[in-house]
């Protein structure tokens, strides 16, 4: 599940390392205006930016937390709906925590490649049986994130190159420019949303998120550091937004869908598949003595043999006679 995870992680880095290429450069440095990736995402979002800023005199600041607020307000229900999916699976987890902790310990006991592979075939048919997710809802988590990659490569060229953009300032912060004040806000926001997420979550799920707990404030500093203060602001006001949603979901969310499971589990409770007698000693063993055929094979030349000896014991009578 770790490498899983660091997978996801690694994924969405090259992803964005990727998009934030795309903009073709002409032997100037400044980009090509028939690319692709220009033509569809940096300029209309630039030309948006412009628009907020000569209709509605507002600084490029303010336009770009605007459009932050409302890409995040379009996500919102798939943001709301992902947090329900994996809080769902957190609870179910805990109903099938001792059966899977019976497998786990006999796993550290295990001898053989069979018995291995036989653990791990009840583990996963404990999750099968009673509908819940080896990854917890962790990768569909994600989704969210990977909905606003576009809308980053597009602004980290659009504060790097359009003009009026790239020379602009938000309260004495260059826009252009990376801005280590910016880069600190974000990733303590971010770690704070980490921590949020922590709060009621049984000790055990704790340790095994302490990984993601820290991927992803690193993750969003990286970003924030690498990138023009423009797009800093965004992944900001984006920390604010995530605080804000992690506690709607800890505080209100998550003791209705707890109380939801337990009535549930109490009128349909969890499927036994292993018990405190649970052996690997099942599993096959992969020793065979090629010496010894199988007795299904040894019974009829037995047969044939006794059939022979009769004969001969006649043919013998027959000759003393």
């Amino acid at each position: 599940m770790k490498l899983k995870k660091w997978l996801l992680t690694s994924g969405l880095l090259s992803m964005i390392v990727f998009l934030s290429g795309c903009v073709k450069l002409d032997k100037s440095g400044n980009p090509d205006p028939n690319g692709l990736i220009y033509r569809f995402l940096v300029q209309p979002l630039g030309n948006l930016i412009h628009y907020l800023v000569n209709h509605f005199d507002w600084n490029y600041g303010w336009a770009i937390i605007f459009i932050t607020v409302v890409v995040r307000l379009i996500i919102l229900p798939l943001s709301i709906y992902q947090s329900h999916k994996m809080t769902v699976q957190s609870e179910k987890m805990q109903f099938i925590k001792p059966q899977l902790d019976i497998i786990q310990r006999k796993m550290k006991e295990a001898k053989t490649v069979e018995q291995q592979q036989k653990a791990q075939k009840d583990m996963q048919r404990i999750y099968a049986e009673n509908n819940v997710s080896m990854l917890g809802g962790m990768g569909a988590g994600c989704l969210p994130l990977l909905i606003q990659m576009p809308i980053f490569a597009a602004l980290f060229a659009t504060a790097r190159y359009t003009p009026g953009i790239a020379s602009a300032s938000f309260y004495g912060i260059p826009l252009g420019k990376s801005s280590l004040f910016l880069v600190i806000i974000t990733g303590a926001l971010y770690f704070l949303q980490s921590y949020l997420s922590m709060l009621n979550i049984p000790e055990e799920q704790k340790k095994q998120m302490q990984t993601m707990m820290y991927a992803s404030p690193i993750m969003m500093i990286f970003f924030s550091f690498s990138s023009p203060a423009g797009v800093a602001l965004y992944w900001t006001v984006g920390g604010v937004i995530a605080c804000i949603q992690t506690l709607i979901v800890n505080f209100i969310l998550r003791p209705r869908i707890k109380a939801q499971i337990a009535e549930e589990m109490k009128l349909h409770p969890p499927k036994i598949i292993v018990t405190e007698n649970y052996s690997l000693s099942e599993a096959p063993n992969n020793t065979v003595d090629k010496k010894r055929p199988p007795r299904n094979q040894q019974a009829p030349k037995n047969i044939a043999a006794t059939k022979n000896a009769g004969r001969n014991a006649g043919k013998q009578n027959r000759r003393r006679k």
